[in-house]
């Protein structure tokens, strides 16, 4: 681990995981919508959802997805790391209340330009609600010697 409790480039190694779990709250999909101006009516008005195939509010897939990004910036590789890109797909609806649990696991190195190839699975009480995989740049040991 480095001094900022990531680890850096020369410390992963394929097969590597690490999870992150959030609670999906009212106020998240409610400030979610601010933020993204993101205000379809099936994310924040209940009586339009409940009419739906989902049969009440859903969150925002990409909210869900941004839990991903917290196991990627807070545990594996951890701070520092730069988030190049991400393909997610959807599987199945989170709904307020539900607890997503992302978890991030090392697929590939690529020692040529210092990126990690990542596999990305959402949970919702063991269902996969999204898949898909990442690719980002972490620290390197080179850089704290700068």
């Amino acid at each position: 681990m480095n001094q900022l409790n990531g680890y850096d480039y020369e410390d992963l190694e394929p097969g590597m995981s690490a999870s992150f779990a959030k609670t999906i709250t009212e106020a998240d999909i409610v400030l979610f919508a601010a933020a993204s101006g993101d205000n379809n009516a099936m994310h924040i008005n209940e009586e339009f959802a409940r009419s739906t195939q989902f049969n009440g509010r859903i969150a925002h897939g990409m909210l869900t997805a941004s839990v991903i990004s917290a196991a990627i910036a807070g545990r594996l590789p951890g701070p520092g790391t730069v988030y190049l890109g991400q393909n997610v797909r959807f599987r199945a609806p989170v709904k307020p209340g539900d607890t997503v649990h992302a978890t991030v696991t090392v697929k590939e190195l690529h020692p040529e330009k210092r990126r990690v190839s990542l596999t990305t699975v959402c949970t919702v009480n063991g269902k996969v609600v999204i898949d898909g995989d990442a690719m980002v740049m972490p620290t390197s040991a080179r850089d704290h010697q700068k």
